[in-house]
This record gives C-alpha cells, structure tokens and sequence, in this order.
C-alpha cells in the first residue's frame, strides 16, 4: 500500500514572481492595505514573510541559568496569493507578467501601468 501524500507539505517548488527585497501590499486578510517589503520567500509552500506584517507573539523560557524570558514579536508567512506587488513611484498595485527581450533575457514588467521591474 502506498502511503498516504499529505497537501501541506510539498516537495515541488512553486515559480513565484515575488522576490526578496519586493515592496508588496496586503489585499486579504486582517492586514489589508499595508504594505511592506518581502524579507523572505518560501517557494515550496507558495509563502512569503512580509516585513511588519502578519506579526506573531512568541513566549521564549529561559534556557540557562539567571536568563530571563522574554517575548518575541515577529512575522509569520502569508501566503503569495495575498499580496500583491506595490509600485512605489506609482502609489499602486499591479500584477506582474514575465517578459523576454530581444537579447533573451528575462524581465519582470507590471501590468497596469508597464513599468520594468528589473
């Protein structure tokens, strides 16, 4: 019998458009209409940790001996469909689509208004 696959963990990696260092603004959930820069991105979960956003409260004991806990605040992954990427010079979100130039590079080009990305 072949074992079961669970859908939380997969194996493939997912293409993402995002990209570390991205300024991306939230469109669902409790931080919608923040925007914020992407400080990591997890493609095999489709996932993305957002500077400021999504912010999760850790309790830490203490490990050694006279070490106090303390409390960690820090972000949790949203995931990629969430957010979308932000045009700082424009003031608004778009999608991006991949482009090719005449040279064979790749290029990253926003929908709405057709500014290069990189």
């Amino acid at each position: 019998m072949a074992p079961a696959i669970s859908k939380t963990a997969t194996t493939e990696r997912i293409k993402m458009r995002l990209r570390k260092g991205d300024t991306v603004q939230v469109i669902a959930g409790k931080d919608k209409g923040k925007t914020g820069e992407v400080l990591r991105t997890l493609p095999n979960e489709n996932r993305v940790i957002v500077q400021g956003i999504n912010l999760r409260t850790r309790h830490v004991k203490p490990t050694q001996e006279g070490e106090t806990g303390r409390i960690l605040t820090e972000e949790a992954s949203l995931h990629a469909s969430n957010v979308m990427f932000y045009s700082t010079e424009k003031k608004l979100a778009s999608r991006i689509e991949l482009i090719t130039e005449k040279d064979g590079s790749k290029k990253r080009r926003l929908k709405k208004t057709g500014e290069v990305i990189d």
